[in-house]
């Protein structure tokens, strides 16, 4: 039986408004501020009775975010608050003497005014730049679940560590067609299983980027759509499924976005966490593994790096592939058994991720396509990519990086089958990843796309290849990836002229 989790009440409290990007109790925060600097200007009548209801709305809302978690994009409203209410009180707390309080002449009042109004604006200015983000609701027939597992491969000593005994282990996230969930049940946590682990992820992934962690702490309190360890979908259907990479340093949840996009319409997506690569991993135990992968700064060494990582991350794919195959056998009991076609399969990544799902689908032909998120191609190119591949790639000129479309062409038409290369007008490199969620609107950090339209891009386009390739649908794919930019086509049919 389903019962509503003990976060449930916390998640509502503390979920943020769809296009405000506060949640209710910050709201409340705000209007008290935004009442108690206005209160000052108020004929005298009001303002003792507009002083009262200001602190009424403002104080229990600052003790409930004191409760559940402040974040920092509320301090600034709340300083404000403090400084407009030294002005508004004192005239309240005074003895009555017969003659109303005297104010101060409008004009020295109004610097300390705009003051506290550029304080108060601050906060949902941050709030927006840096926002908890707001997962998009799947537009598939099924609902989503999710739930964590680990799989220690016993034939494949660790690399990045000298323990002989050591032996390569992987935590891998899965995205399932799931029955609807009642209301109330609370959403997975983004990022990780539990808070704590989502914190530790996100200090991580700030720290590797050189931002401070406190400018994200939104984004540890975000909860995707799906429902941890919700019913697989009834009806017995079979589900093709998709592995994903992330990039260098990235985690297995940094497209969770595109995976539920796509675990609703009838895909089960897998998605890695790659030790000593990704920037940090938790382990079930509670071991807390940190990335140990750097550049060197010399182009030819750092691409030698690259391809090591790559093939890593590639063994890293076809192994959990195996271990979907046992478990869909049913050698170990578990609710996807029976409902995995891993006779469907597809290798996907972003960045990083994308170099290595080419390189799995070179030397494993158990995956049946490709999807590359704007991954540069490191390693060799050979032996010829036999599966039909997609990627998805940014504007790029010889200006931004001359040897990307050069090496990225070359890793295509090494192909027995027709590949396709996706440019997506707005994009930048974080638009195919969820960077566009929480991330400030830079074009040039995650593009122009925005938070709506970046998620919905990637995956539609994604789909619309696996449904070709996967499921077999009719017509050329490249007829439907037009929709989203432009399209050139290599490999089996030879090279195309890009179309719009």
């Amino acid at each position: 039986m389903w019962r509503r989790g003990p976060g449930a009440e916390h998640d509502r409290v503390t979920e943020t408004i769809p296009g405000l990007f506060l949640s209710p109790p910050e709201v409340l925060v705000l209007l008290g501020a935004v009442a108690l600097l206005v209160v000052r200007w108020l004929p005298a009548a009001a303002r003792r009775p507009g002083t009262f209801a200001a602190g009424a709305v403002l104080v229990p809302s600052a003790i409930l975010l004191g409760i559940v978690g402040i974040r920092w994009q509320m301090l600034p409203v709340l300083a404000g608050a403090a400084v407009a209410s030294a002005f508004a009180l004192p005239p309240l707390l005074r003895r009555r003497t017969g003659r109303p309080a005297r104010r101060a002449r409008w004009w020295l009042a109004l610097p300390g005014s705009l003051a506290c109004a550029g304080l108060i604006a601050t906060g949902p200015v941050a709030a927006w730049a840096f926002p908890v983000p707001v997962f998009p609701e799947p537009t598939g027939d099924f609902a989503v679940g999710t739930r964590v597992v680990q799989w220690t491969d016993p034939l494949r000593p660790e690399s990045f560590t000298t323990d002989p005994d050591d032996r390569r282990t992987v935590v891998v996230q899965l995205w399932y067609p799931a029955q609807k969930s009642p209301a109330g049940i609370p959403r997975a946590q983004y990022l990780g299983r539990t808070e704590d682990e989502a914190r530790t992820v996100s200090e991580a992934l700030a720290d590797g980027v050189g931002l401070p962690g406190f400018l994200v702490d939104g984004v540890p309190r975000a909860h995707s759509r799906a429902v941890v360890d919700a019913p697989v979908a009834g009806g017995g259907e079979r589900f093709p499924v998709v592995l994903f990479s992330p990039g260098s340093g990235g985690v297995r949840t940094q497209n969770t976005a595109w995976a539920e996009e796509l675990a609703s319409h009838g895909y089960v997506v897998a998605a890695l966490d790659h030790p000593y690569d990704s920037t940090v991993v938790v382990l079930a135990d509670g071991r807390t593994i940190r990335g140990t992968t750097t550049s060197s700064g010399d182009r030819d060494r750092d691409e030698e790096l690259a391809a090591g990582w790559t093939a890593v991350r590639a063994d890293d794919l076809g192994f959990v592939l195996t271990q979907l195959e046992r478990l869909d056998r049913g050698e170990t009991a578990d609710p996807l058994t029976g409902r995995l076609d891993t006779g469907r399969a597809a290798a996907a990544g972003h960045s990083l991720g994308g170099a290595a799902a080419l390189q799995a689908a070179r030397q494993d032909r158990r995956f049946d396509a490709v999807v590359d998120l704007d991954g540069y191609p490191h390693g060799p190119t050979t032996p010829a990519l036999e599966q039909p591949a997609l990627a998805l790639t940014q504007e790029i000129t010889a200006g931004t990086d001359p040897r990307y479309v050069p090496r990225l062409t070359e890793a295509l038409e090494h192909s027995t089958a027709t590949s396709y290369r996706l440019t997506v007008p707005g994009a930048g490199h974080l638009t195919f990843m969820d960077g566009p969620l929480y991330l400030p609107p830079v074009p040039s950090i995650v593009g122009t796309l925005g938070r709506t339209e970046s998620p919905r891009v990637v995956a539609a386009a994604t789909l619309a290849f696996l449904d070709a390739t996967l499921r077999g649908r009719p017509g050329d794919p490249a007829d439907t990836l037009r929709a989203y930019g432009t399209v050139s086509s290599s490999g089996a049919r030879g090279t195309a002229t890009p179309t719009p």
